[in-house]
Formats: structure tokens, sequence, C-alpha cells
């Protein structure tokens, strides 16, 4: 039986043209990571499963990871996210790294689950942290870098972030609702699953939690509030640090796309304090399309006695694309190939190397064609891989110790002395490297 050519599913081929696309957005979202100090960070892509039945969601753990036992009987999962391999590695040398600890990492992570848009079985995701420093100023930073990172890419406009804290959260269920620590904890994965069911539900969920009418009536006047009148009405930890985040938002010149969002919660166990999503205005994308918030004293699971609190968020490479194919933010990529060296005769092939070599040391990506053939065939090789220029060798042409160059995406065509060749088509290219 023939092997089927499709990729595992959930899993994607990138071809060349997919591969441009993806390096563009991985150098865009990199260069903005860089731009506020961050430092790029790697992991391996095995890690032992009790680093996630640690610190990672039920569901995460019991039904989307990967998981096996290897050949030491040792049981071992592929990552499904980043943040406990990061929080692994700096409690690995807590006292060694600068403080704060600002780090990024775009890993590939594999969880099962059932692939829809926005959300596939092995993807790439942009991970930011920062670890230490005063709470209130790492958040707004870090909210700040989300929305630039988004204007990068031309679509700081079309985004909305939705901020929340789990404290304020935590004092609306405990002290106004009257819900215990297990009621709680329903609740908050019902809100966070809102979205993507009806509103009966929903409320269903609530109601298997044991809320009860009247304080689902409560619930809801308090999603409709705003966080001003939260504020006066529930004065709490939670909702203080948010008004003070807001202001600092406003100071950083970014308040504008940040919205308080009370349904904002966030399933993964970890977050503790501010939690956030970054939401697509569009009405053809209107989805969560990345998300983090505050995590305390993750680096605590390793053992150590310094506690360091943290603040992060993940984006995915998918739900990125998907952003920027709707509001058609996708450049028109050009051919990798900036010029086509022919091989008219075997006899040339020195003359065709010399020519290739000096053309490469000068910085341009230089293709030779592997085979002897005449000029129209190998100009169709050079237009196959969309080469910006072809050099061309004519007997004439060669007698004189010149050379052809043939311009692929103008038609135009010079005769020019071989010892000029570089200067001439750095000169039509724009000097790559200048």
């Amino acid at each position: 039986m023939a092997i089927s050519t499709e990729p595992y599913k959930g899993t994607r081929d990138f071809y060349p043209k997919d591969m441009q696309l993806r390096n563009w957005m991985f150098g865009k979202l990199s260069s903005a990571a860089r731009s506020f100090g961050y430092l790029e960070y790697g992991g391996p892509m095995i890690e032992s499963f009790e680093l996630y039945a640690a610190k990672s969601g039920e569901e995460l753990v019991n039904q989307q990871l990967y998981h096996f036992v290897d050949r030491g009987d040792r049981k071992v999962a592929v990552r499904p996210e980043m943040t406990p391999t990061m929080a692994r590695l700096v409690a690995a040398r807590i006292h060694e790294l600068p403080r704060p600890i600002r780090l990024f990492s775009i890993p590939n992570l594999w969880r099962y689950e059932r692939p829809q848009k926005g959300r596939l079985r092995e993807h790439w995701q942009l991970n930011v942290d920062v670890l230490g420093g005063d709470a209130l100023l790492a958040e707004t930073e870090l909210l700040t870098l989300a929305v630039e990172l988004m204007r990068s890419f031309g679509g700081g406009e079309r985004i909305q972030v939705r901020v929340n804290h789990r404290k304020l959260m935590d004092s609306f269920f405990k002290d106004t609702l009257g819900l215990t620590a297990e009621q709680a904890l329903k609740v908050v994965k019902a809100i966070d699953a809102k979205d993507k069911v009806d509103e009966a539900k929903f409320v269903g969920w609530l109601s298997e939690a044991g809320v009860r009418e009247d304080q689902v009536a409560t619930l809801k006047r308090f999603f409709g509030s705003s966080l001003d009148s939260i504020a006066k009405e529930m004065p709490c930890e939670g909702a203080n640090h948010l008004l003070e985040l807001f202001k600092g938002l406003s100071e950083s010149g970014v308040a504008d796309q940040v919205a308080f969002d009370p349904t904002i919660m966030r399933g993964l166990d970890y977050y503790t304090g501010t939690v956030f999503e970054i939401y697509d205005t569009s009405p053809e994308n209107r989805r969560a399309m990345f998300g983090g918030g505050r995590y305390d004293n993750l680096v605590g699971m390793f053992g150590g006695k310094e506690s360091l609190s943290g603040v992060g968020f993940g984006m995915g490479d998918v739900s990125l694309q998907n952003f920027l194919e709707t509001h058609n933010l996708v450049p028109k990529f050009e051919g990798e190939i900036d010029v086509f060296v022919s091989l008219p005769k075997a006899e040339l092939r020195g003359l065709s190397e010399k020519v290739a070599r000096d053309l490469r040391a000068g910085g341009l990506n230089v293709m030779t064609p592997l085979q002897v053939s005449g000029f129209g065939a190998q100009l169709k090789i050079a237009n196959k891989h969309e080469a910006k220029v072809a050099v061309l060798f004519g007997d004439s042409e060669l007698e004189k110790g010149e050379l052809i160059l043939k311009v692929l995406t103008t038609g135009e065509q010079l005769q020019v002395k071989t010892a000029d060749t570089v200067k001439t088509v750095m000169g039509i290219l724009g000097s790559k490297n200048s």
C-alpha cells in the first residue's frame, strides 16, 4: 500500500513560499521582543511528564498531552507549552540571570486536540515573559509590547487587549456571591469557555456548579459594570491594581487599545493576578488571538527558596497568520534568488563558478542550473525560480571579456565587463547589503 503524502492530522507542511511567510512573521516577532530588551532562549521539545502535571491545567495534562515511556522507563512528554520549561531554566540559574529577567522564545508545541480555525495539534508560539521587577511596571511593559508587536505588522488599530484580575474575581466570587473555592473554580472554567457556547449552555454550567438563579443575575450585572463602578462598590486589591495598570498604559501610549473585561479568566491554573487576551476586532475573525497573565513563583516548584513572580503571554503562529490574512497585511514576497548564473557549455563551468563565487561573496543568493543547455531553457529555469537577474555567456561577448546581464523583472539586457559583474549586479539590485 502506498504511503500517504498528507502530513499527520493537525500539522502542516511548509513549502518554500510558506517558509518565507513564516520566517517573515518570526523575524518581526523577534525584532519586536528584542526592541524592548528581551533575550531569546530555547529548551528541549521533550520534558519530564511531572513538569506539566505539576503546573499545567487538568484538561491539558489529561486530554491534550502527547506523552510516552522512553527506553529508560522514564515518563516523558512532548511540550504543549513553554512556560514550565522557562520556569525550569530560570530556577536552574536564578542567581546568575540579571533582574528583571526578560526572555522570549518561538518554540513549536504539541497538543492533542481537534484541529480547527486558529488551532492545530502542532504550532509555533511566541512566548514572552518578564520575571521580577515591580509588578505594575512589568505588566505595563508587557502589554505595551503586545500592542507594539501588532502595530509592527500594521494591525495595531485592529486589535483590542481585554484585561481582568484573578484576585478581583476571587473577591467577587467569595465576598459577593458567597461561592466555595470548588464552586469558584467551576465558574472560572465556565466563564473562560463562555464565548464558545450559547447562553443556555453557559447558564447550565453555572447551575451545575451550584450557582443560584439570583447569583447568576448578580454575575451578569457584574459583567456589564465598568471598572470604576466595581472599584467603588467593592474596593479590593485586584480592582485597585487594574486602575493603576490603566494609568500606566495611558502613560505608555497604548490605553486606547486596552479595555477592562471581567469575563477574561484564562483557564490555566497557574495564573494568579492580572490576566489578558488580545482580540481581533474584525467581524470576520472576532476571536481571542493570544493572551497571558501573571503567575506567582512558578520557579518555586523546583525546590528553591527564592520566590519570583512573573508575567507573560504566548501568541500562536496560526492565529497570527489568520489575523494578517483577514486584514490583508501579508506582503507579496519576492523570489529569494538574486542571480541565476547560466551554463551554456560544459567548458564554461570554471568561469560560471567564478562569477557565482564572486556574487555570493557580495552577499547575494546565487543559483546555477546544474545542467548544460541553451539560453532559452536556462532562462526558463531562472524565471521559474523567480530570479531577479540572469548572467548569460555569449561567444562574441566572451571574446571581448564581457558577459550579458538580463534583468528578469524588467526584460532589460546589458553587456558588462566580466570584472564589473558584481558591481553592476549590486547596482541593479540596490545593493542588498547596503
